[in-house]
């Protein structure tokens, strides 16, 4: 992955005054995804023991951060990958009823990263989880969440402009939805990180449905795991999946940025249907897998929404190292340094 370097970005805020405009930020937006979602905070775990299946193992190729436990015969545990599989556990030990959910600070190293202006050792988003109805699951309540959500963000980015009126908003009125395939159609040509960045640009505001399964063409448009979002149950058209990927147009790099993964959770149907397809049948014999099979977990849908990359796109910023503190290479700290950008 390439660093971009804008040509006379200059920053709108000093590194003090986006100090405060980052909490204000993460403050202002998780009240509005509360009372948009009807969640409730919850804590949640840094790292989790590797032999539950709960950690999220995200497109199957990333390794998580692990460490012997000397106080329990050095079991291994895992820093969360993201908290897909625990928030649905919560949801039915908490017992919340449909129409409410919970929605925790999620923090986690990635240490396959490639870093660049976006991707960062550090992850930091808020992770929802929502308890549904069987008559949920289909594409509408999909897309009626999707724009809550999006409606959160552009109300967040007013908030921003009345603190900082310098700072003026762009969202569009709407965010499009496109299927996965539909994109391969429309520029076959081109790359699934191409079709976003074509497809970012064209609306501004995109949610792209149908992440994880094979498209037409025999190829993924992106990895998903088996065993959280339902990528396989077919939809209307001809599709398939009831998850995708928020993606807005970033005015600063001019690029996509991607901002949530989310999407309606496997049943038990759609469970064993995408372990056979990936080869993963022997999950079922995880404490996770199991529960779920046995009908001991609610339905339910969610996901995460990245804090540091809100930052960034609300405070108009060329790099998520200008809004949270990670680790970077000399090299592209000093990259940075030369073209005005001044990473944490």
């Amino acid at each position: 992955m390439a660093l971009t370097l804008p040509q006379g970005y200059q920053s709108l805020l000093t590194q003090d005054s986006t100090q405060v405009a980052i909490k204000f930020v993460k403050d202002t937006f998780q009240q509005k995804l509360s009372e948009a979602l009807n969640l409730r905070r919850a804590t949640a775990p840094l790292f989790v023991l590797a032999d539950t299946g709960l950690n999220d193992n995200l497109s199957g190729t990333e390794r998580p951060v692990s460490f012997p436990i000397k106080a329990m015969g050095d079991k291994v545990a895992e820093v969360v990958h993201s908290l897909a599989k625990w928030k649905r556990l919560k949801l039915g030990h908490y017992r919340i009823l449909p129409g409410f959910g919970l929605y925790t600070d999620m923090n986690a190293i990635r240490a396959d990263e490639e870093l660049d202006n976006t991707h960062s050792l550090y992850v930091d988003q808020w992770d929802w989880e929502r308890t549904i109805t069987a008559e949920d699951r289909h594409l509408e309540f999909l897309r009626m969440i999707v724009r809550k959500i999006f409606l959160a963000m552009k109300e967040l980015e007013w908030e921003v402009f009345k603190v900082h009126p310098h700072i003026t908003p762009c969202l569009p009125d709407e965010i499009a939805f496109i299927q996965a395939e539909e994109l391969l159609q429309e520029y076959p040509a081109l790359s699934p990180v191409q079709r976003e960045f074509v497809t970012a640009k064209k609306h501004k505001a995109v949610f792209i449905i149908g992440i994880g399964g094979k498209l037409s063409d025999g190829t993924l448009h992106d990895g998903r795991a088996p065993d959280y979002d339902d990528w396989s149950t077919p939809t209307e058209s001809g599709y398939s999946g009831l998850n995708g990927d928020l993606i807005l147009w970033n005015p600063v790099l001019e690029s996509n940025l991607e901002l949530s993964s989310m999407g309606i959770r496997v049943d038990k149907p759609a469970l064993l249907r995408q372990l056979a397809i990936c080869g993963c049948e022997d999950r079922k014999e995880l404490e996770f897998h199991k529960a779920l099979l046995g009908g001991k977990l609610p339905l339910s849908i969610g996901g995460g929404i990245g804090q540091s990359r809100l930052c960034m796109f609300v405070l108009r910023k060329a790099h998520v190292g200008e809004v949270q503190a990670s680790i970077w290479s000399q090299e592209m700290i000093d990259q940075c340094a030369g073209h005005g950008i001044m990473l944490m």
